[in-house]
């Protein structure tokens, strides 16, 4: 047997000088403390999303890792001309370690906002994914028991050409307006509400593409491009589609946001889904089309608008900047609540159309005015004069 001789290398010399040796007051501490959470108790929502972004104001010493072609860097604040407390003042001198030392910054309107609905992507995952599920159970039962051959054949080709025509509303706002707004917006809260709001938009398109596949395999006849020509030429439909396009045309984020989720979908969308699609399917033997449509209308009624709402509920509350912002948003209103009622009104001949129809399009619009005249009293705004044109 040979004796292998040890090998002379340097060991390891553990000493206190390693990352996390340091010893400090929280050391033990299990909760974050670099926030203010909304209530007394801090919510697993705010520990993965509120300052999860880095921002010179707080903390970043060093300024932004990122910026655009025209020098600016990260999320400028002038990105929205709304304002919200300490948005005038400059930026503060930072050093490696000085931490958020200096004034508090912002308050009210940015990084005190919490979404009410508490979305990250686990939420956005569960929840799209158990809307989906359910739509698809919904169809398949439909198919099986023979459902679509009860519909009326005129109603067949209101759903093949306006329920179809609807997906592009949905397909454009998605991806060209809260998107891209997501992109604008200064905090990490906004940035997940509203892109959750915008994979809704998206989802619901997919979700009428989709269906609209599926009836031209089921339907004898049913003409799965004819929503095509219903965007592009329908007369009923081309107030809707201007207004859709001019609202992807929005520099301002806060005003693309408020524009589509405060003005256009109560006084627009929610008319064409609720008011008609919802009301007119049953009674022509539809009870399928519903379940997507409802799908939609519970996005935005119960999430959408809701984080729009506490959004905007800061900013015209604002302690610094609430007249400004108040003036603002009321030519924000001036300027889209004609633009919305005009599409509105050019969608009346859909009322007329199916075989059992709904309430009386006057009836509609006045219940459509009355929800949004409501959304605007929850922010403690006036309804523009504009509305009872």
């Amino acid at each position: 047997m040979t004796t292998t001789a040890e090998r002379s290398v340097p060991k390891p010399v553990f000493t206190d000088a390693e990352a996390g040796a340091r010893e400090f007051p929280d050391s033990e501490a299990r909760r974050f403390n670099y926030y203010t959470p909304k209530k007394r108790k801090q919510s697993h929502y705010e520990d993965v999303t509120v300052e999860v972004q880095p921002d010179p104001r707080h903390y970043l010493s060093q300024g932004w890792l990122y910026g655009f072609a025209d020098g600016k860097g990260g999320y400028p604040l002038e990105w929205t001309a709304l304002k919200a407390w300490g948005s005038d003042r400059p930026v503060p001198v930072r050093s490696p370690g000085s931490g958020g030392q200096g004034y508090p910054w912002p308050a009210h309107g940015w990084h005190e906002f919490r979404d009410p609905n508490e979305e990250w992507e686990l939420t956005l995952y569960r929840y799209n994914a158990n809307v989906v599920r359910q739509l698809n159970q919904n169809i398949d039962a439909a198919r099986q028991s023979k459902a679509f051959e009860q519909w009326n054949p005129n109603w067949v080709s209101f759903v093949s050409q306006h329920i179809g025509a609807w997906m592009h509303v949905d397909h454009g706002l998605g991806l060209y307006l809260f998107a891209n707004a997501n992109r604008r917006a200064p905090t990490n809260m906004h940035n997940n509400a509203i892109s959750v709001n915008s994979m809704h938009r998206i989802r619901a398109a997919q979700d009428l593409a989709l269906y609209n596949l599926t009836l031209s395999e089921e339907i004898e006849g049913f003409d799965g491009t004819a929503h095509l020509a219903t965007w592009n030429e329908d007369p009923a439909w081309q107030g809707v589609r201007d207004t859709a396009e001019a609202l992807t045309e929005i520099w301002d984020w806060c005003e693309a946001i408020f524009a589509a989720n405060i003005v256009f979908e109560p006084l627009v969308g929610e008319l064409f889904r609720s008011r008609l699609v919802q009301q007119a399917a049953p009674a022509n033997g539809d009870f399928v089309t519903p379940t997507l449509i409802g799908a939609e209308e519970f996005d935005f009624s119960e999430r959408d608008l809701r984080y729009t709402k506490a959004m905007f509920e800061l900013l015209v509350n604002d302690s610094e900047f609430a007249d400004h912002n108040r003036a603002l948003i009321d030519k924000w209103l001036s300027a889209w609540v004609p633009k919305c009622l005009s599409a509105a009104r050019t969608m009346q001949p859909l009322w007329s159309q199916p075989d059992a129809k709904p309430m009386r399009f006057e009836d509609s619009l006045d219940r459509a005015k009355s929800r949004f005249g409501g959304i605007l009293s929850d922010l403690g705004l006036q309804a523009p004069k504009e509305l009872s044109q």
